[in-house]
């Protein structure tokens, strides 16, 4: 497998103080700065006002594989294209980002991270970590911290999702992403930060299930298991507008009294959020005859 990323280091670096760092998954899809791509813009403008850590960001895409590789990821990527109908790519990605296990959160960790140290001075403790992610993507980015909070802390997790794209896909796979709002309830807490996306209007899809449903259910198992977290919870489909339109609040809030003196801190959940109540649904898109 071939993975491609690139690095955007902002004006300012210095090789001698180490660096806070932030991974977008599918990068491709937010880094730029045109075509409404704002991340650059917002992560020079927020670290220039000091309202977040001076940081590195990473912007990683899934990759490709080899047609006649004969691995594990490969046999399991061309199972998913040939059972749904989708290309090797996109197999490759849904692989790597829906399945629930450590194994893509340890190559981003023991592989991508370090392949970038080795050009830049990046802090190794978990506290000066996020990662972000949409979609599959964004339940990619919780995976990684909830697999791996001694590598990531800080996660934002935009219209992830939640849902049964990866469950049963192999023997060896009993879980999905739908699984984890119960896993947060029923397993050990975890020393995470997370910003949790979605809208009212995304996707509802046989055979996966509903996304709208999977966030607030992910939304209240992290308030019942008093996670610091916060939801924002909007009308919007299955895009990015939402988060891309909040991104200097939402980078804000993750990173907010990061102490570089510090290599940890232990997240508690905000005195705002622990006074409100848990998310209700109210279905209002149907006829009341």
């Amino acid at each position: 497998m071939t993975t491609e990323y690139r690095v955007y280091v902002p004006a300012g670096y210095d090789a001698k103080l180490p660096s806070a760092a932030m991974i977008f998954l599918d990068g491709n899809l937010v880094l730029g700065r045109d075509g409404g791509r704002r991340t650059l813009d917002v992560l020079d403008n927020l670290i220039s006002r000091k309202r977040i850590p001076y940081m590195i960001a990473i912007f990683v895409n899934p990759g490709r594989i080899d047609a006649s590789a004969s691995n594990p990821t490969s046999a399991a990527v061309k199972q998913v294209a040939g059972r749904w109908g989708r290309t090797t790519d996109d197999a490759l990605r849904s692989v790597l980002c829906d399945t629930v296990s450590d194994r893509y959160p340890h190559f981003l960790a023991d592989e991508l991270l370090p392949a970038v140290s080795a050009q830049y001075n990046i802090r190794k403790d978990a506290y000066s970590h996020a990662i972000a992610g949409f979609s599959s993507g964004g339940n990619c980015a919780f995976n990684a911290a909830w697999q791996l909070p001694q590598s990531f802390s800080r996660v934002l997790s935009g219209i992830g999702s939640y849902t049964s794209i990866q469950w049963k896909e192999s023997p060896e796979l009993q879980e999905g992403a739908q699984d984890y709002p119960d896993k947060v309830l029923r397993e050990e807490h975890r020393n995470i930060r997370v910003w949790l996306q979605d809208g009212s209007d995304d996707l509802e899809q046989v055979p996966f299930g509903s996304w709208p449903l999977g966030n607030i259910r992910m939304a209240n198992a992290l308030k019942l298991s008093d996670f610091d977290f916060h939801f924002s919870f909007g009308s919007g489909g299955h895009g990015p507008e939402q988060v891309e339109a909040q991104l200097p609040e939402v980078l804000t809030w993750l990173w907010r009294d990061y102490d570089a003196a510090k290599q940890e801190q232990v997240f508690q959940m905000e005195a705002s959020e622990k006074a409100k109540p848990v998310f209700r649904v109210t279905i209002s898109n149907r006829d009341s005859n």
